[in-house]
This record gives structure tokens, sequence and C-alpha cells, in this order.
């Protein structure tokens, strides 16, 4: 049975609220789940996903306007003024204001012109990531809503002069919705290729956005990076998990007595070492292993490393994979607290959205008393500020670290 869709004058379908399920809503939590609706609207029955709706309360006081989709989360948010437009200048506006954050952390600078220009919810544009390689903007969408709004996305980079943006790269393959059926194909919007490479804090970098994992390189760890640099001096380092090699090529820079990458594909393997090379073309004490990480770390020997880095792709996507991902966490943590050497420190990271900051410690903390080492910690570290998190949306705080003294 279909049900007749409401629309408003100006033509956007209005989805109802149930009743006292506008509070979270009222304390401008961006997501509205789909058992909030009064009725969930089903695929065909007038309303498409990606569509901008109007959200009232069950008493049809106007909430604001989002991207629909079929899902848990029914509606992302985009305003909380119901009679605001969601156009050209809409994003205009959101871009802009995401660029003045950035220019007030201090983002693009002659040492760094990798960052994150629009992080989701954090700059009220949910569903869209935006990360700035250069004169290249890589573009990915998490919602059909700003899949469907990617060409004037595109076109606002572009717009925006004192970005430096030529080219705008469309990366969302892997990350909307496998239901909606939307079929995004990875390719230039605007553009083209105009080089590959970045700096990060003096450092450079060969950004794969073409074939490599999230938008070509993990610009949320620049702030972690540079505390392990200060580390490294003299210290013969084990980057775990290295992906492009981005923390050991900064451990090289702050002195380090030798680095071991290893990384199950030997496909990062090969862009390790090239971004090895490219900052220092003259040979470095750097060596880097196509290797299982459990496997490595059961055959090293102990006392082998004292600085270990442990990042994880994420263990647990979704929730019901939480259990697994907190033993995976202690397994993994409970082998580097054993085998690192005396005097040793250990960078550990979660960067699961469903592992919290509170479970990502009782995991460590749980390794470490399993060892029976005596451990304290250093640092507690998150994301950098070019990812900021929306007060009213605690969920946005994805990546834990913690920095750990092992004697």
């Amino acid at each position: 049975m279909t049900h007749k869709i409401e629309r408003r004058a100006d033509g956007l379908a209005v989805l109802s609220l149930k009743r006292g399920k506008e509070e979270s809503l009222d304390r401008f939590h961006p997501w509205v789940f789909s058992g909030a609706l009064r009725q969930m609207p089903s695929q065909g029955e007038g309303i498409d996903e990606g569509e901008v709706v109007a959200v009232e309360a069950a008493d049809g006081r106007p909430i604001g306007l989002g991207h629909f989709q079929i899902g848990s989360i029914a509606v992302r948010m985009l305003t909380f003024d119901a009679t605001e437009n969601i156009d050209e200048t809409f994003f205009r506006n959101r871009i802009a204001t995401a660029y003045s954050l950035r220019r007030a952390l201090g983002l693009p600078s002659a040492q760094t012109d990798a960052f994150r220009l629009v992080h989701g919810e954090g700059d009220f544009l949910p569903g869209l990531v935006v990360d700035v390689y250069g004169s290249t903007a890589v573009v990915q969408a998490h919602s059909p809503g700003m899949h469907f709004a990617r060409d004037i996305i595109a076109s606002e980079l572009i717009a925006l002069k004192e970005l430096g943006v030529t080219s705008v790269y469309y990366k969302s393959e892997t990350t909307l919705p496998y239901k909606a059926h939307l079929d995004p194909q990875n390719d230039y919007i605007i553009g083209g290729f105009n080089g590959d490479t970045a700096r990060e804090n003096g450092l450079s970098f060969r950004i794969d956005w073409l074939r490599g994992q999230k938008t070509g390189f993990f610009v949320d760890q620049r702030d972690n990076r540079q505390l392990l640099k200060h580390y490294s001096r003299d210290r013969k380092v084990l980057n775990m998990f290295c992906y492009t090699g981005g923390f050991s090529v900064y451990a090289l820079a702050g002195g380090a007595k030798e680095v071991t990458s290893v990384d199950s594909s030997a496909k990062a393997i090969t862009l390790t070492d090239a971004n090895v090379a490219l900052n220092f073309p003259e040979g470095a004490a750097h060596r880097s292993s196509a290797e299982d990480a459990f496997r490595f770390l059961d055959n090293m020997e102990t006392g082998s490393y004292d600085l270990i880095l442990l990042d994880p792709p994420a263990f647990a996507k979704h929730r019901s994979a939480l259990h697994n991902a907190l033993q995976g966490y202690r397994r993994l943590n409970a082998r580097a607290i054993a085998k690192i050497a005396p005097g040793g420190i250990l960078f550990t990271f979660s960067c699961s959205q469903a592992v919290s900051r509170e479970q990502f410690r009782l995991a460590v903390f749980s390794a470490a008393a399993s060892t029976g080492r005596r451990v304290r910690v250093l640092h507690q570290l998150t994301q950098p500020a070019d990812h900021p998190v929306n007060i009213y949306h605690p969920e946005g705080e994805y990546l834990k670290g913690l920095v750990l003294y092992v004697e």
C-alpha cells in the first residue's frame, strides 16, 4: 500500500515525526532516524533518494530541511531554517564558511597544502567530504543528496578563487549506499590531472586519489605524525599498517635510527617506498615488508623496536562488529606492548566510529594488564582541527589515539 506524500507550496515533500521524536532535532542533532518518522516512505512512493525534504514535528511545527535517503538514517539535516533554499548560494556560503575556518587554522600554507576543507556534519554539510591536495580537490559523497549536488559543489570549489583549486576529482564509488543503485563513477568533474604531490609540514607525499583508500591520504593524522616525529630521534621505529608511509617519513625526518614499514598490501608498500625516496633521495635507514601485521608482531624478536606505531583500518564499521573489534584491538596492542623494548613508546589508534573513546582505552588498558608491564599514558590524541566536531553531533569524533610509555 502506497501513502500519499504531502508537499509544501514550493514542492518540497514533508516528512512528519512521531510525537516526542523532535527532541534531538531541537538540540540540532543532524540525523533523523527512520524510526522517528511517522511514516517512512519506501521506494517508489513519490519521493526520491537524495531529494531535499522538509521535516516537521508531530504538531506540524517546521524543524528544517535535509537530504532524504532509504536506510536507518532517513534524513541528514542541512539546515534548521525551514525557509532556507538549498541551492547554489547555500553551498557557496557553507563552503566559504568552511574555508574561513581553515584560514583561521593557517591552512593552506607554504608548508602544508594537504588538508580537509569540508568534514561532513562538522562543517554543517552532512554526507560530504572534501580534501584538498595542492590545486586538486577530492570530493567524496556519503549520501545520495550530496551525490546529486556534486556538480554544484565542484563549481563552487572552483569559484572560491582564494582556495586555488583548479581540478575537482569525484571519488564516491565505495562510499555511497549500495542499495541506492546510483552507480557513481570516479572521475574528474572539472579539470584533470595536474600533479599528485602535496606537502604536509614541509614533507612531500604522492597522493593516489585515483586508486588509493579514502581520498588518497589520511590527512586526519597530520598532527599525530608531527608528534611522532618529536619522539623519533635515535629510536628504532616500527610502523604497522603503514599505507602511504606518512608516519615512516616523519620518523625519518625526526632522526630515527631506523624505520620498518609493514602493510599487508604490496601496493601500499610500493607507495611507502616512493614517499620515502621522494623525501630522502640520497637514501634512508628504511626497510619495508608486505606482511600480515599480527604475523609480523608474533615473529619479531622482543626488544627489536623502541617506538611502535599501530594505526589499523577500522576494525568495526558498524556496532554489530563492536565485540570482535574490541578483541582485535586488545590482541594487537597486547602483542606490541609485550614486544616493545623497555623505555619504548607506543602510538596506538582506532578510527572506528562505532568504538567510543572509553571502549578503546579499556581495550588498550586490558592489553597492557595482560602483559604485566608498567605502562603510562603520555598523550590522548584525536583528529586535527580541520576535522571539526559539530558539538551537537558527538559521533563526529571518530579518531582516538593513545601514546604510551612502556617500562
